[in-house]
């Protein structure tokens, strides 16, 4: 499998629009997900662990999983993340982690995935009963968000009753939106939405 986040690796968290969008989302995450010591997480598309780092000093466990083996070496090479973060390099789709969590988080992966309804369905069965998603993606848009040749997008954005839609055939309740951040980009303006939700 190709590594398309190779090259974007090496500069990733020096990156602005990238730091304040990781930063607002971390946010809202804790702000609506009651985080304890015992809590098993996993962080979907963990990249460079910016998100991670926010929520590790108050979890057990993060097991963060990502395609990228250049992205989670970066995770790595953190030090506060040592202890608390396992790094899994493979497509959970594909290839299932053989650990349940109890809170699932992801920040900006799910346009990267082409099948949503079987992500989701993935997400539940990594989940213990009564489990909590954080999720973190663009508002539907117009497709400028990414520059036209941009490899390993599938979806420009979701709408919100489409997604909520998915969730709930999978088994997921209190399905919850809010906007946890908004991107002005080249006279765009790119909201991202936080959905939580309860496997029920």
């Amino acid at each position: 499998m190709t590594d398309l986040f190779n090259e974007k690796s090496r500069d990733w968290d020096a990156n602005e629009m990238v730091a304040m969008l990781s930063s607002a989302i971390g946010s809202a995450i804790l702000k609506n997900i009651s985080l304890h010591d015992q809590m098993q997480v996993m962080d979907f598309g963990a990249g460079t662990g910016l998100i991670s780092s926010q929520i590790a000093p108050r979890v057990k466990k993060i097991l963060a999983v990502d395609t990228s083996s250049a992205m989670l070496n970066k995770l790595l090479s953190k030090p506060e993340l040592h202890d608390k973060v396992q790094a899994v390099c493979q497509d959970i789709i594909d290839k299932p982690v053989a650990e349940k969590v109890d809170l699932i988080v992801s920040a900006m992966a799910m346009h990267h995935v082409k099948d949503t309804a079987r992500l989701i369905q993935r997400f539940a069965e990594h989940l213990n009963t009564e489990g909590l998603l954080a999720l973190a993606d663009l508002d539907k848009e117009d497709g400028s968000f990414h520059p036209a040749d941009t490899e390993g997008v599938f979806h420009h954005g979701f709408e919100r009753d489409e997604l909520q839609g998915i969730l709930e055939k999978q088994g997921f309740g209190e399905v919850k939106f809010s906007t946890a951040h908004t991107i002005n980009k080249e006279e765009n303006v790119f909201p991202v939405f936080l959905l939580t939700a309860k496997k029920i």
